[in-house]
């Protein structure tokens, strides 16, 4: 659990002030749907309290499907995942490392697992927004999702 909290905090501190990653640009994702993931904004409330901005962008699509298409950051080990975390970058491109940044990633639970791959892969899921504290929870989540 803490490496969740860590790997969601990290993301959320680099994605949320608009760090730039150093990566191949020919493995970036871009889509609508990313950019409307990536609109979200975060305010520091102390120390230890990030609220997630909503745009009214992405509010239209909560409890709703949405399908995206990443790069698998594992949370656990094994070949086998449902609980992950979905990136626009692979993770073998060091973004937890210096001035690389970090991208935007959204947490996703699968209803099936999936086996893990350095490709990328589609999700759909139900787009829930968690507006408590981002330090402690996701504030972005796929659920009840599907590889399709």
């Amino acid at each position: 659990m803490k490496l969740i909290k860590k790997t969601i905090l990290i993301a959320l501190l680099f994605a949320g002030i608009g760090a730039k990653a150093q990566h191949n640009p020919n493995d970036q994702i871009n889509s609508e749907n990313w950019d409307i993931v990536g609109g979200v904004d975060f305010k520091i409330v102390k120390d230890t309290e990030m609220q997630p901005v909503f745009t009214p962008e992405i509010k239209k699509y909560a409890n709703k499907a949405f399908e995206l298409e990443g790069y698998i950051v594992p949370i656990k080990d094994g070949m086998k995942q449902t609980k992950f975390m979905l990136s626009t970058l692979p993770i073998n491109q060091c973004f937890y490392c210096g001035k690389n940044g970090v991208p935007i990633m959204v947490l996703v639970e699968l209803t099936e697992p999936i086996k893990f791959t350095y490709k990328t892969v589609k999700i759909k899921g139900t787009l829930k927004l968690n507006p408590g504290n981002a330090m402690d929870n996701a504030p972005i989540s796929l659920l009840a999702a599907k590889a399709i």
